[in-house]
């Protein structure tokens, strides 16, 4: 299967492809579609070879010049399409972690079933305020984003309100590893555990804990979420990935019900919590 990077580029390249046979059908050169466009033929070449994004108004202008403007809008929505399958993390964050966390608002409050696997760090729905500092801290300072942590908390508790209002469900997976990580100190990750105790008891709420003893079919993977089944979202250390080929999506749903086959849940996965707990003193 081709990577997440890879697919974006050949998104990338098809909506390139069409914008060069658009001239090609309009019987122009590169350089006549830059006089009309107002624009140099460098440009025309780079867009054409994938060199250089087209905006919407490049997208548009480029249409109107071959005649064609009814087609922009269609194409503009393929363009975008490409441009979101694979994002760095540095692209997403320039301007802080606020706006990031608020963009997606939503897409989770239109969400009705979640599919949630976290092998790193405690899903942001279930996380407490000073687990998220914690850990949005420490993404700040990785990565060099503008320090608007608070802002970024305040607005990621705000996003949670989906597990407690509203007609959604929630099935979540965690690894065992994820309740031994320390994210914060002893005191952070006491009230962090807690916390999943009392989100265990939302009827919104399926977690499973895979325990580390566990027979594997499926290997730890990289942290991910499906919304209702149609679209997923991967992250990467570099990259923020979108996948919404049904034969992508299959795939992750597939190993989501592998892993909550050994999952452990209700007391037993209490009884996980508890021992976390118990070893942070």
């Amino acid at each position: 299967m081709p990577s997440p990077s890879s697919k974006a580029q050949e998104a990338r390249e098809a909506v390139a492809g069409r914008l060069r046979e658009m001239r090609l059908d309009a019987g122009i050169t590169g350089r006549e579609l830059a006089v009309r466009c107002g624009w140099s033929e460098s440009k025309s070449s780079r867009i054409e070879h994938t060199k250089t994004p087209p905006s919407d108004a490049d997208i548009r202008a480029w249409c109107t010049a071959c005649g064609v403007p009814e087609q922009a809008e269609d194409l503009i929505a393929a363009n975008r399409q490409a441009d979101s399958m694979y994002v760095q993390w540095k692209r997403l964050q320039r301007t802080g972690l606020r706006r990031l966390q608020e963009s997606g608002v939503p897409l989770y409050e239109q969400t009705q079933q979640f599919h949630v696997y976290c092998s790193n760090v405690v899903p942001g729905f279930f996380q407490t305020p000073a687990y998220a500092t914690a850990l949005l801290t420490s993404i700040a300072r990785f990565r060099g984003t503008p320090d608007d942590v608070s802002d970024a908390v305040t607005a990621r508790m705000d996003r949670s309100h989906v597990i407690r209002e509203g007609d959604h469900r929630f099935a979540v997976l965690v690894e065992e590893s994820v309740l031994r990580y320390r994210i914060g100190s002893a005191e952070v990750m006491s009230a962090q555990l807690g916390n999943l105790i009392s989100v265990m008891a939302l009827p919104s709420v399926s977690l499973g804990i895979i325990p580390f003893t566990a027979p594997r079919a499926v290997w730890p993977l990289e942290t991910f979420t499906i919304f209702d089944r149609q679209r997923v979202h991967v992250e990467t250390l570099s990259a923020a990935i979108k996948e919404t080929e049904p034969s992508d999506v299959a795939l992750y749903l597939k190993a989501f019900e592998n892993l909550k086959e050994v999952a452990a849940y209700g007391a037993d996965a209490r009884a996980l919590i508890t021992s976390a707990f118990n070893a942070l003193y």
